[in-house]
């Protein structure tokens, strides 16, 4: 997952407010949790950043993008592995003898599987991270090689 640091080091550090934060960092704080949107700095569509606009418009996907729980999985960089799907907490509960030995989940009830070589979502409601009781869980997240998933 992509954090602060590696945003703020792609923007243009001016610090001019004319995205109406205190400084670049603050906007990088802010482009992450998906409060802005890299359009929303201006020196950044001048020439001189181009590539770092492009770098970064790849970087952040839009929230829309984003299940009911927060959660995007990035196509692009997901390997198809199953880490994630082994280490969801849900999925090992609803699946034990499936998911929850290191297979392929033999339950409908289950959060994340791998169809097609990607992982997919289904019953995202019950995603620990979503709903009244919500929890800051991210099994799924450590357990990506390729940082896949992120959450919004």
């Amino acid at each position: 997952m992509t954090n602060a640091l590696e945003i703020y080091q792609l923007l243009p550090k001016t610090n001019c407010k004319e995205c109406g934060k205190a400084s670049c960092m603050a906007f990088a704080a802010a482009l992450l949790s998906r409060e802005v949107t890299v359009d929303d700095c201006p020196p950044l569509k001048k020439d001189k950043f181009k590539e770092n606009y492009e770098k970064l418009s790849g970087m952040i996907k839009p929230a829309g993008e984003a299940s009911e729980s927060g959660m995007i999985v990035h196509e692009d960089k997901c390997i198809g592995c199953g880490n994630c799907v082994v280490a969801c907490p849900v999925n090992v509960a609803e699946d034990p003898h499936g998911a929850g030995s290191g297979k392929a989940p033999t339950s409908e009830n289950v959060i994340l599987r791998v169809e097609d070589g990607v992982v997919r979502l289904s019953n995202v409601n019950q995603c620990r991270r979503f709903g009244k009781n919500k929890i800051m869980c991210n099994g799924c997240i450590v357990t990506c090689p390729t940082k896949a998933i992120e959450f919004v």
